[in-house]
């Protein structure tokens, strides 16, 4: 189900009395709901769903996620050159996440066939797939495919797990399983994994699959050189955000808080080393669980990463 940007405007303090540069971001966010006709910027897009985390025996919450983030990042000062938009959500009702990824992912398609770089709000991580669709597609009618897409993951799960149906837990090895029967190569870099929260098993997958990972260990510094390679080999960086990957101290309010985390600076350098690059087509934060969160510090933290993907322009 949609949810049209006019029921999902931003709000904040009004500083402009101090002059046209003391704006803020709810004052430049622009409501559309499919980017035509308009100058390629950075489109917002949530997408409210929890099914995904339920399905995967997790702590239900996180279809509130895209509302908490607004109602923090609105009142965050502007400092844009682009335009800034607002695509509304994409809302999972109930169990029915199929649809609504299909949903997700015909909006990122059109956001990007208009020239726009969504960044979608998440929702559990079962967000991913959906974003993962509308790439593609975006790529497909571009006359292009995601043998050129790197996809990373700040996470400190692989979600590379196997299931009869699909989950928060699910959608990198469905991407994987779509690459394989494309016959192109998935190219999958999951940083910040945690050896504590994933099994043998699924590092057994992540090798099968031939993905690259550093663990939470490994991440207490950013892999400025892995970075690099990235930007080098690829054409288009698909960037997800799991913010379980963040220290617990610092973010709570998710489904599963991480014992030891990347620090929060070392997510942040790593996401504006990739945005500086001009090659995101696509990022977006998963996991916020507003009825998780402690004095709206998880939602503080979750818009300034927000924050910190919209400060370029589009991709394409």
């Amino acid at each position: 189900m949609r949810i049209p940007s006019t029921q999902t405007r931003m709000s904040g303090r009004d500083d402009s009395a101090e002059g046209p540069d003391a704006l803020r971001i709810h004052q430049l966010s622009i409501p559309t709901d499919s980017g035509e006709a308009l100058a390629p910027g950075t489109a917002l897009l949530g997408f409210a769903s929890d099914a995904g985390v339920v399905r995967n025996h997790g702590r239900p919450g996180a279809a509130g996620g895209p509302s908490a983030l607004r109602a923090q990042l609105g009142g965050l000062a502007a400092h844009l050159s682009h335009p800034l938009y607002d695509a509304g959500d994409v809302a999972c009702e109930g169990d029915a996440l199929e649809p609504a990824q299909e949903e997700l992912a015909a909006t990122i398609a059109s956001l990007i066939g208009h020239g726009h770089r969504p960044v979608v709000m998440g929702g559990g991580h079962e967000v991913a797939w959906g974003s993962y669709l509308g790439i593609r597609s975006a790529l497909h009618a571009k006359g292009k495919g995601v043998e050129r897409l790197a996809v990373v993951n700040i996470d400190a799960h692989f979600d590379l797990r196997a299931s009869d149906r699909a989950s928060s837990g699910t959608p990198f090895r469905q991407m994987a399983e779509a690459c394989a029967a494309d016959g192109v190569a998935f190219n999958y870099f999951c940083l910040g994994v945690s050896e504590a929260a994933n099994t043998a098993a699924l590092f057994r997958t992540a090798a099968r699959i031939g993905a690259t990972f550093l663990t939470d260990l490994e991440m207490q510094e950013a892999p400025r050189g892995l970075l690099a390679e990235i930007v080098e080999r690829f054409d288009h960086v698909y960037l997800t955000v799991d913010l379980d990957a963040l220290p617990s101290s610092e973010m709570p309010a998710v489904s599963a808080p991480a014992t030891l985390g990347v620090p929060v600076a070392v997510a942040l350098e790593c996401l504006r080393a990739l945005r500086g690059s001009g090659k995101v087509i696509l990022s977006e934060v998963a996991e916020l669980n507003p009825l998780q969160d402690v004095d709206n510090r998880g939602a503080k933290l979750a818009a300034r990463v927000v924050y910190e993907m919209i400060g370029d322009g589009a991709a394409l």
